[in-house]
């Protein structure tokens, strides 16, 4: 028999309906106003025929009205399937019918791509949100029903992933994945009447989501912003008296450098860390200032972090990523599924209330990957003898840029689509002002000729902006193993060696 759990921004609007839910660019909406207007959206949504049961993409910038969307699909027991604003239209129309959508809500701002979704004659219908705002909100009121409660089992999103195999898997993320993640998150960072989250991440990915669903369960304020700007920022930090924010390390590194030596706030009491370990110089520049640092692990599949670093731990353990938390498990696994002793790697695998219960329509990967409750994440990494996990390679060649996962399967699968490309490998390389950047290895097909300039024009037309490839490098032969296995890291070591000076540009 499956739990139920209240429709949380009802009880919330009910607790405290007074109290700040949603500031944006110095306008706040209480929890009150944030329900009454959800309440509405629910009724304009009821009259385009958007019902229980039904999936509907969201393509939606961070704005109030973003938020007030969400909440209306959870009343109304549609599952919103929360799609990323940089892919291009072919990557989105892909995960539009994947996912069966019946209906697509998206804004005036996507007016280009939305022609170009509307011209493929799909099976769904397309809505702006400057449309449902032109509603009667009192259409169709018998009609529609506010849910009461939330099943936990049930799924209240779908966020698209990309595996190492570089095709999309729909996430399915329930209403208890979000429940117990806010819960695993507070017993973590714990919580106080004066905390208020800034959110300048995107609310498309999973971290962004997540501060949504804890803003309701804790009663917390927060600070929505739309793109970063890292003075913005600050200002809103002190202006608002932020306590916490959700950042990537380029993020960070950012803020700091626009600080100064400058304290940022009294009250400001966390910087929730994720994307990667935090280097040594940027935990000294945070400490030196007072800002406390909590590195993280997680990933779309575990609705947000599932370990996280306290402060107290960062310098002693620098590198790693920290305990699981409390509702969560983690252990390493060998390849023939057994534990791996401290300081040995192996196949990051966790388990816990927050992990999903599998991808939408992927039965063979679902068995593959889920076994017994435990998420098998493809992560490499090690426990030390205190428990403190280390990631070494994520997913194993994941590139992590501005927050963006970029698998390198996909950029290549997009690079061998073009008739003169022989072999195609993509790696990851530092960038100062992303933290990662990716670049190509290309071998060209015999009697065959490119420049780079057309073959990365030919990537801008099939990839988003932020997959394509910085440079590419023509050579002669990609690095692979006796089973004919590209070996990226040895692509990653060639390019640390200065050994791209060996390869032929045809630029």
């Amino acid at each position: 028999m499956s739990q139920q759990i209240p429709n949380w921004l009802k009880k919330r609007a009910f607790l405290t309906p007074t109290r700040p839910a949603i500031i944006f660019e110095n306008e706040t909406l209480t929890f009150h106003d944030t329900y009454i207007k959800a309440v509405k959206m629910t009724h304009k949504l009821t009259s385009i025929s958007i019902k229980q049961g039904d999936y509907v993409g969201v393509l939606l910038k961070n704005h109030p009205d973003t938020v007030i969307i969400f909440h209306a699909l959870q009343m109304l027991g549609a599952t919103a399937v929360i799609l990323n604003n940089r892919l291009t239209v072919e990557e989105l129309a892909w995960q539009l019918e994947d996912s069966r959508c019946t209906s697509l809500i998206s804004e005036e701002g996507f007016t280009n791509a939305l022609e170009m979704l509307q011209a493929k004659q799909p099976s769904y219908t397309i809505w702006t949100k400057q449309q449902l705002h032109e509603l009667e909100a009192s259409q169709n009121n018998d009609s529609t029903t506010i849910r009461e409660e939330y099943n936990l089992d049930e799924v209240c999103s779908i966020m698209y992933t990309s595996g190492t195999t570089g095709f999309p898997k729909g996430v399915m993320q329930t209403y208890g994945n979000h429940w117990w993640s806010a819960i695993g998150s507070v017993l973590n960072l714990g919580l106080t009447e004066k905390d208020v989250w800034l959110c300048n991440v995107p609310l498309f990915h999973i971290s962004g989501y997540s501060i949504l669903i804890r803003s309701v369960i804790y009663g917390m304020p927060i600070v929505l912003h739309d793109g970063f700007n890292e003075s913005k920022v600050i200002e809103d930090i002190r202006t608002h008296r932020v306590t916490i924010m959700s950042v990537v390390a380029a993020v960070l590194t950012r803020i700091i450098k626009e600080l100064g030596n400058v304290k940022l706030s009294d009250q400001f009491r966390c910087m929730l860390l994720g994307g990667g370990p935090a280097s040594l110089s940027l935990l000294n520049s945070c400490a030196s200032i007072g800002i406390p640092v909590f590195q993280t692990y997680g990933m779309t599949e575990t609705a947000s972090q599932i370990v996280t670093l306290s402060p107290e731990d960062s310098m002693r353990k620098l590198g790693s990523a920290g305990k699981p938390l409390f509702p969560a498990q983690i252990k390493i696994l060998n390849r023939d599924g057994q534990d791996q002793p401290p300081h040995t790697e192996g196949e990051i695998v966790v388990k816990g209330p927050n992990v999903t219960k599998g991808y939408l329509y992927r039965e063979r990967e679902n068995t593959e990957k889920i076994q017994a409750g435990w998420l098998h994440t493809g992560d490499i990494g090690y426990l030390d003898e205190e428990g403190f996990l280390y990631v070494l390679d994520r997913r194993a060649d994941l590139i992590i840029s501005g927050g963006e996962n970029i698998y390198p399967a996909e950029i290549e699968g997009v690079l061998l689509s073009n008739e003169k490309v022989a072999e195609a490998g993509v790696v990851g390389i530092d960038d100062e002002r992303w933290g990662q950047v990716p670049v190509a290895f290309v071998v060209i097909e015999p009697g065959k000729a490119i420049e780079e300039a057309e073959l990365l024009e030919f990537c801008q037309q099939r990839l988003a902006k932020y997959k394509v490839p910085k440079k590419i490098y023509f050579t002669d032969s990609l690095p692979r193993n006796a089973s004919n296995k590209l070996l990226r890291r040895n692509l990653r070591d060639e390019l640390e060696r200065g050994g791209e000076s060996k390869h032929n540009e045809h630029s």
